[in-house]
């Protein structure tokens, strides 16, 4: 029997695999690309795609197997089980900083425009209430098992949602539709419904550091932008937040949606896209131009909150205020998982890697729930396992390979600790640079679920 192996495969995802197999060659361990015997290494790694893993050998040796992804987590990933989650969580939890920190949302599982007409009068009676009394609210409506930006869509009124409905029923065969972000609503059914955020912070990806607090240059135009924070979950359970936070920017300046009125009906069925989505996967041809890292902002002009904060500066602090926030709520957010056993069971032998996005709104007089001012109000958009990294870019390689390493470091070496001559200790395992951790409690049982 040979020492320990690591099963890699990402038959897709050739940076992500590159980035697996350089992050463990600190470790003594033999990497294979096919899943071998149980019985051929005293320990095995699977740190695979969730579809390569081999999940029933996962939880058949919780002591000699380790995987990188947990079998159970809908609760995290799909947008329309996140939502009922985090409802949930909510109803006993009246306290809970997500209750600031996520849109209100409402999901729907539908496969033709028609059933609208019924659902008004049901789980969308309060939702309808608002579109019928409001001529300013906006709402964005999200497949909950879409990504990479497919089937987004904004609306103001019954109309225009019925309308996007019936565009998506009318798509069919021409898929290779260059920019098409449609999607076929038989085939996907649940959808989520959140409000609009309308007051995102603003900054323009092209400026360095400002050294000076005069009013921005007059050649500077405000993007909206959303986070992506990167957030490993290890065993029954721990999670860390990578502080190397993303900037990923709209490829062109933020405008407000059109308001109720502003064009005719056949044009809001055509409202542009372009200020509103953020998703790298839809702007390829920008290269790298439209992601930054956060920290990078500091020192960068404030383009948003109505002209009262003309000139002030984002600062280092506003920076580190926003981090504490992502931290506490995703932790809050796995809290609520918790509470959802039969859609989210972390294993103690299993960790995992997921791209979180967040939105930061910007109101300068802003107050949380509880009457505290809060001008930077972050808000959660959703959880992604495999997250698409290679769209990082060359730039910022050095983060995702810093990223790895602080993966192995702390939910793989102590696998494998006696396994690579090391020492066992009793001592708490010393959290890399650049890792902070956000939640440490114990699952329910000694062997987790």
């Amino acid at each position: 029997m040979q020492m320990a192996a690591a099963f890699v495969s990402w038959p897709s995802a050739p940076l992500t695999e590159s980035l697996v197999k350089r992050a463990l060659s600190n470790l003594s361990v033999s990497v294979v690309t096919s899943l071998p015997g149980i019985h051929e290494y005293s320990k095995l790694l699977q740190w695979s795609t969730y579809d390569a893993i081999d999940h029933d050998l996962t939880h058949r040796n919780p002591d000699n197997v380790l995987s990188s992804s947990y079998t159970i987590r809908k609760a995290l990933i799909r947008k329309h089980y996140l939502a009922r989650c985090i409802h949930s969580y909510l109803t006993k939890h009246l306290d809970s900083v997500l209750k600031d920190a996520v849109p209100r949302t409402w999901d729907l599982e539908i496969s033709y425009a028609d059933e609208l007409d019924e659902m008004w009068s049901d789980q969308l009676w309060d939702l309808g209430n608002e579109i019928d009394a409001s001529e300013s609210q906006w709402w964005i409506l999200k497949p909950g098992m879409a990504d990479r930006g497919m089937g987004i869509r904004l609306f103001n009124s019954k109309d225009s949602l019925y309308q996007i409905f019936e565009e998506f029923e009318e798509y069919s065969e021409d898929e290779d539709q260059t920019g098409d972000t449609s999607v076929i609503i038989s085939q996907l059914r649940h959808f989520v419904i959140q409000e609009y955020i309308p007051s995102p912070l603003l900054l323009d990806p092209n400026e360095r550091s400002s050294v000076s607090a005069l009013g921005p240059p007059e050649n500077l135009q405000g993007h909206k932008f959303h986070l992506r924070a990167y957030f490993v979950a290890s065993g029954a359970l721990q999670l860390f937040m990578y502080d190397r936070v993303l900037a990923l920017f709209a490829s062109v300046p933020y405008a407000s949606p059109m308001k109720k009125g502003d064009v005719n009906n056949a044009a809001l069925e055509n409202i542009d896209l372009t200020p509103h989505l953020t998703n790298t996967s839809l702007q390829i041809d920008r290269g790298e131009e439209g992601v930054r890292l956060l920290d990078e902002l500091s020192g960068c002009h404030i383009l948003s909150g109505h002209g009262t904060d003309c000139g002030a500066l984002f600062t280092p602090e506003d920076i580190e205020n926003i981090k504490v926030q992502m931290s506490s709520v995703l932790a809050e957010t796995f809290k609520a998982a918790l509470e959802m056993p039969i859609h989210f069971q972390p294993l103690p032998n299993a960790f995992e890697l997921y791209g979180v996005d967040f939105l930061v709104s910007h109101e300068p007089t802003g107050l949380d729930s509880l009457g505290n001012s809060r001008i930077f109000q972050i808000k959660l958009l959703e959880i992604n396992s495999e997250p698409a990294i290679e769209l990082t870019g060359r730039r910022l390689h050095r983060i995702l390979e810093d990223l790895f390493v602080a993966i192995e470091q702390v939910a793989v070496l102590p696998f494998f600790r006696q396994e690579v001559g090391c020492v066992p200790s009793m001592e708490v395992p010393v959290v890399p640079r650049h890792l902070r951790m956000c939640l440490d409690t114990r699952v329910r049982g000694s062997g987790g679920w």
